[in-house]
């Protein structure tokens, strides 16, 4: 048997609470599988599992909250018997029969009409909260949907998104006027966590900060090619080029891939980039693009698009938390030149991205106008120094020369 675990999702981590099951006990599941949705401060995060077998049982009501690394669930690994069903209990002996009486006569009359039936209550935890998804949560919050009024029709009767459309469609059990959302998630504990996490990192990592201009008329150019007669839909930008380019580039210098945790470095198997992305209304977070070096433009490009929506629907999983090795930070459409950023531990490196700015530049011994980006990178000094931060920034710009081979 294996457990099914509450994931950390970040040094600033220590608890969620189990808000959906989306994978029922006896169902198959295979690695990777989104097996359920807890919640916390960065928003409702879908839970992947590692193994494949079936669902065997559940060993968390919905609602609870739980620090990391409690199991949630327990899955039958393939090959595995199923576990020993406890033996039914012996059935009651019916009392022996009475002795008939012979019948009264009485007189016949219309049966009485039936009662109608109590209107079910929602299903709640035995903690006494609602069983809602965070999705339905929502939705009914938006349009003034009292949610406690419904009848749920998902695992262990919890409140989905399907049973809100349905009542919306019909236009009853308001709660009240619609209420603004921002993405479905607490702004206010998400600065908290923002905060705490910051805080840590300037008190635990001892960081320096590197710049570096980077001409940009070549990636310009290859993009105008790239994508001229095609839909938007299909064309890609030039934040692909630069998650590619500093792919490319820690290829070389792995010391800025990685995690620093238990007071020793651990290089990243693979480059995992995490995107930091702002929340309409206040916020950010940084979920991965997985394996961000074996990916051509196009694909980081369809993964990037993917990542903004889940973001902005306050949807998306637990391995994009916890998985990046580095990240990368723009705040370009923002008309800020340069950014330096506070490492997001156990991270050691983060590159930030300003916005182009047309100034004069020297090409071939001329002065012409062109199209440059101020590269930085805030590292950790105990597991690099300037020295190869410098290289690694130039690496990451001579990528950028030649977009031709990202």
């Amino acid at each position: 048997m294996a457990e099914f675990v509450m994931p950390s999702l970040g040094a600033d981590m220590e608890a969620g609470t189990l808000v959906e099951w989306l994978k029922k006990p006896g169902e198959t599941v295979k690695r990777g599988d989104v097996i359920a949705v807890v919640e916390t401060q960065k928003g409702a995060i879908e839970v992947e599992g590692f193994d494949d077998g079936v669902l065997e049982t559940y060993l968390v009501d919905l609602g609870t909250r739980v620090p990391v690394g409690t199991p949630l669930a327990v899955i039958r690994k393939d090959g595995e018997e199923e576990a020993a069903a406890k033996p039914a209990p012996k059935p009651a002996e019916a009392p022996a029969e009475a002795p008939e009486k012979p019948a009264e006569a009485v007189a016949e009359k219309p049966p009485a009409a039936p009662e109608p039936a109590p209107a079910p209550a929602a299903a709640t935890t035995p903690s006494g909260r609602l069983k809602i998804t965070p999705a339905a949560r929502r939705l009914a919050a938006q349009k003034g949907i009292d949610p406690a009024s419904l009848t749920g029709t998902g695992p262990e009767g919890a409140i989905q998104l399907a049973d809100i459309e349905a009542v919306q469609a019909k236009g009853v059990l308001k709660a009240g006027p619609e209420k603004p959302t921002t993405g479905g998630f607490d702004m206010s504990a998400m600065r908290d966590a923002i905060a705490a996490a910051m805080a840590r990192s300037k008190r635990e990592i001892p960081h320096y900060y590197l710049s570096h201009r980077s001409d940009l008329a070549a990636a310009e150019a290859f993009i105008a090619e790239r994508n001229a007669n095609k839909p938007p839909e299909e064309r890609i930008l030039i934040a692909a080029l630069y998650v590619k380019a500093v792919a490319k580039a820690l290829r070389k210098y792995k010391e800025f891939n990685g995690h620093y945790e238990n007071g020793e470095f651990q290089p990243g198997d693979s480059v995992h980039i995490g995107m930091a992305i702002n929340i309409r209304g206040g916020g950010l977070v940084a979920p991965a693009i997985h394996d961000a070096q074996d990916l051509d433009l196009d694909t980081i490009m369809e993964k990037t698009r993917d990542l903004v929506a889940r973001v902005r629907a306050g949807r998306f999983r637990a391995r994009e938390l916890s998985d990046p090795t580095i990240t990368v930070s723009s705040l370009g459409d923002r008309g800020v030149e340069a950014l330096y950023g506070v490492i997001y531990p156990p991270q050691v490196a983060l590159v930030g991205i300003g916005t182009p700015v047309v100034q004069p530049w020297v090409v071939d011994d001329k002065i012409v106008l062109r199209s440059i980006v101020t590269l930085t990178l805030s590292a950790d000094h105990r597991v690099s120094d300037g020295h190869r931060g410098a290289l690694f920034l130039s690496a990451i710009d001579k990528n950028l020369q030649e977009p031709e081979k990202l």
